[in-house]
């Protein structure tokens, strides 16, 4: 193992390190760390300085401080029914310390007697004697040792039940055997960016001399992350733009122009801009991959109209790919009398389309010019007579696999990608979730739009009555309601509103209004029955699930009411409330609930601040953290370990300059083997969409 690269650290189990044989390895392997690679890469999430020790007879009162002691004794009692108090004795060779947690019983099974712990916390005196009330504990793992002795102690995150401890004499031995690393990131690019090697870089993470060691060698790693991903993504944009024959569109037929100029309203700047960014790319030679960003009503439908008249005008077809069928047939209905204004043939394609073989028949012999569809258009039997260009909403719903079918349904040159979202990605993100796209920003709205009021009710009598009137006022005046819960049947074990109890509650309480019932289990055609009622202004209050969180477009709705807000993450909030609002009425958004958590008090409390798309998102990914983004990611997106795409932008910034850079002149990666290998190895089986699509 000595003197290895990364790439083949990564195909030594992990069973090979010492101390890591048998059942400590296996939880290892099920937890996620399954080579020597992954075993370097499991960064300490603090440091203990015990070059600077102090010892318990010299603790300052008052201040937060971080001490080692051996536990003595420990104990538990239960004074009353509804408190647990565990107290612990501490020692070192000045004196003994007192420890005590409120409700926290597992820290008796957590501090066994003799061990060595690290307590990090305020000290005061009780009764005379020296006491620290519910600090963070780090157990050590046995007595004092040469990685913990006199020295910066690295306390790495317990990990498939491994505690620092061990995992700290693991990376130790894993160590000692795999240095000296192998280093693929070019020499010229480390000088100009002041960064360090990685041998020493890796070693400094676990083991520091010092804790200035820290940070430097925490900058090149994290770098290293952004950098295997940037690259990644800079190959995959060099294969389907660059290196990919796409189709040259001819802007000069009239038809998107025509389609313009008939459009009852001015265009936004944003608007303009963005039609003309994606005209430009589709008069290229080489395919366009652009993602179109837009706060709900922006007017991305209107662009992306512009772009698939550009493609039908040179004699080829469209076709738009929405995540569910009420979305499809909300933009097939959008979008259809717009394309009757200049003669446009349009199509719906969707698992419950009716003449599914008719539609199926008009796409293949290209008497259809454009097609709306569901994951429907990626199937098999479906065959396009000149795909020229394919716009895909919310992408976010979609994986890389399938965007990459659409493509290839197209006979012959590659056709042109649109992609659409209306949930605002901050430019960080975006730049790791679609870092292979151009990126266009609709951020201007339609003059005459107001901002929605938004407030968050407790769901106590009198505050409800209070959101019963303005729905009844709202409803008597001929707008519209929509009532939005959790769940669609009831759950005690999630105690949350359900649709279907909510509509009949409701009915009791708005005897005298019209009510309608909408969620994800219903028949497509009762779904679509329901919608219909809805634009034909038949219904007062629709109750639904998020089954209408994107794609409702009802310019004569203008209060959205939220059962359980607490329960929604921040971009789904955000694209609730962007189901009103979209005429020039006031509008309001109600978010009923009673937040158990701080993130969730805080959430509420973003919603209330602002109706600003990006600021909500970069709050989101603040409160959550990027693990949720990455928890459940699309094909292409690696894990990463160590870096935070929001404290690390200016690294994450620069790795994308140097990786792009670094492609343009070597597109293959044949002058940097090492480092195609690393990527490979390490973003594993997301990489081979990297290179291959």
């Amino acid at each position: 193992m000595s003197g290895r690269s990364l790439a083949y650290l990564s195909s030594v189990p992990i069973e090979e390190v010492q101390g890591l044989a048998g059942k400590r390895g296996a939880d290892l392997r099920k937890a996620g760390i399954r080579s020597v690679a992954d075993l370097l890469l499991h960064a300490p999430r603090r440091y203990v300085d015990r070059s600077r020790t102090m010892l318990l007879a010299d603790l300052p009162l008052g201040e937060e401080v971080t001490v080692i002691g051996v536990v003595e004794r420990v104990s538990t009692r239960r004074p009353r029914r509804n408190l647990t108090i565990v107290e612990a004795r501490v020692s070192d060779t000045s004196g003994t310390l007192t420890v005590v947690w409120f409700n926290q019983p597992f820290r008796e099974r957590q501090l066994a007697v003799g061990s060595e712990v690290a307590l990090s916390g305020k000290v005061d005196r009780f009764r005379g004697r020296l006491q620290m009330n519910a600090p963070d504990v780090d157990v050590l793992e046995g007595p004092a040792e040469s990685l913990t002795t006199g020295r910066v102690m690295p306390v790495h995150p317990t990990v498939g039940g491994v505690g620092p401890g061990y995992l700290r004499r693991a990376i130790h031995n894993a160590l000692g055997r795999a240095r000296p690393l192998g280093d693929p990131v070019p020499v010229e690019l480390l000088g100009r960016l002041g960064l360090g090697d990685r041998d020493s870089a890796v070693a400094d993470i676990h083991f520091p001399e010092e804790m200035d060691r820290i940070p430097p060698a925490r900058r090149r790693l994290v770098f290293d992350e952004f950098f295997r991903l940037e690259v990644a993504l800079a190959l995959r944009k060099n294969r389907q733009v660059v290196a990919a024959v796409g189709i040259t569109h001819s802007l000069a037929g009239g038809l998107a122009a025509s389609f313009l100029a008939a459009l009852p309203y001015e265009l936004t700047g944003a608007q303009v801009r963005a039609i003309a960014e994606i005209q430009a790319d589709m008069a290229s030679a080489h395919p366009m991959h652009r993602l179109l960003q837009g706060e709900v009503g922006s007017g991305k439908t209107v662009v992306a109209m512009a772009a698939l008249l550009t493609a039908v005008q040179g004699g080829y077809q469209g076709a738009v790919m929405a995540p569910t069928e009420v979305l499809a047939d909300q933009h097939y209905l959008g979008l259809e009398p717009l394309a009757a204004l200049v003669g446009v043939r349009m199509g719906l394609l969707t698992g419950s389309s009716t003449d599914r073989a008719g539609v199926l028949a008009s796409v293949a012999n290209g008497t259809l010019d454009v097609v709306v569809g569901t994951h429907a258009l990626i199937q098999e039997g479906v065959h396009f007579d000149r795909l020229g260009v394919a716009v895909v909403d919310e992408q976010h719903r979609f994986g890389v696999h399938q965007r990459v079918r659409l493509k290839e349904k197209a006979e012959g040159p590659e056709p042109d990608l649109l992609i659409m979202t209306a949930t605002p990605i901050p430019r960080t993100l975006a730049m790791t979730l679609y870092g292979d796209l151009d990126v266009t920003v609709l951020d201007e709205m339609p003059t005459g739009r107001l901002p929605v009021s938004t407030s968050v009710v407790k769901p106590e009598p009198s505050a409800l009555e209070a959101v019963y009137r303005l729905v009844r006022s709202e409803a008597a005046a001929g707008r519209q309601v929509f009532v939005v819960c959790p769940l669609v049947e009831e759950s005690e074990k999630l105690q949350a509103a359900s649709a279907t109890a909510e509509y009949r509650r409701l009915q009791r309480v708005f005897p005298e209004l019209r009510l309608g019932l909408l969620h994800g289990q219903m028949r497509s055609a009762d779904k679509e029955v329901v919608m219909a009622a809805m634009r034909s202004g038949e219904i007062d209050v629709l109750v639904a699930t998020t089954v209408i969180e994107v794609g409702i477009d009802l310019p004569n709705a203008t209060v959205m009411v939220i059962e359980d807000a607490d329960r929604f993450g921040l971009s789904q909030l955000h694209q609730l409330r962007g189901r009103v609002g979209r005429g020039s009425q006031e509008s309001w958004c109600i978010l009923i609930a009673e937040p158990t958590t701080p993130e969730g008090e805080e959430r509420l409390a973003a919603m209330a601040s602002t109706n600003d798309g990006f600021r909500l998102a970069e709050e989101d990914l603040r409160i959550r953290g990027q693990g949720t983004v990455f928890g459940a990611r699309q094909a292409g997106l690696a894990d990463l370990r160590m870096a935070d795409i929001l404290r690390d932008t200016e690294v994450l910034v620069a790795a994308r300059r140097e990786a792009f850079a670094l492609v343009a002149a070597d597109p293959d990666l044949t002058g940097h083997p090492e480092l195609a290998e690393e990527i490979r190895a390490l973003l594993g089986e997301d990489a081979d969409w990297l290179f291959i699509s």
